[in-house]
């Protein structure tokens, strides 16, 4: 890639992740090595499955996943800080050793709005990426500076969605 940019997909609508996978997969396509990681993400969801089986696209799968931050207690919150700092540590040290052309980062917003990675390291960090790195970031309310920094900003608004009627996610089609 000549030039590598920051996208963020934010809002309350279904489809962040599947536009950042849709990224990846297309990335992928034209030979370029992806670099895919997750906050605070169940690792039972289909597009694992699929982002795994293709070679061009590392997934950083982790041993325990929290759920929703604001329903752990406050033991559960420090451990799931530790993990996902060791997340970010993972990340940065990859994107420094490995030729990644693309960086995913699924619930990025999430993990910003909870204190889980080093909000000054992460500013730094994407003022400072590597010229040729695409960078992905998804998640709701997206910081003002965050916004800023972004090339492309895409908001996926939920107008209805069956959650509101009860109904539950759906394998294959929420995760």
């Amino acid at each position: 890639m000549i030039q590598g940019l920051i996208h963020i997909y934010c809002g309350d609508g279904k489809g962040k992740t599947s536009a950042a996978v849709g990224l990846a997969v297309r990335a992928a396509g034209r030979g370029e090595k992806v670099l895919f990681a997750r906050f605070l993400k169940n690792e039972d969801s289909g597009e694992l499955n699929v982002l795994d089986a293709i070679p061009e696209i590392d997934v950083i799968h982790l041993d325990k996943v929290y759920g929703f931050f604001y329903r752990l207690n406050e033991e559960e919150k420090e451990e799931a800080g530790r993990t996902y700092r060791d997340l970010w540590k993972e990340i940065l040290g990859r994107i420094s050793d490995e030729a990644y052309g693309v960086l995913v980062m699924d619930e990025f917003m999430a993990a910003w709005q909870y204190g889980l990675i080093p909000r000054e390291e992460a500013l730094s960090f994407l003022k400072e990426k590597p010229d040729s790195l695409e960078v992905v970031l998804t998640g709701r309310d997206p910081d003002d500076r965050l916004v800023e920094l972004a090339d492309y900003v895409s908001e996926i608004r939920k107008v209805k969605h069956p959650f509101d009627r009860g109904i539950r996610a759906r394998e294959g089609i929420e995760y």
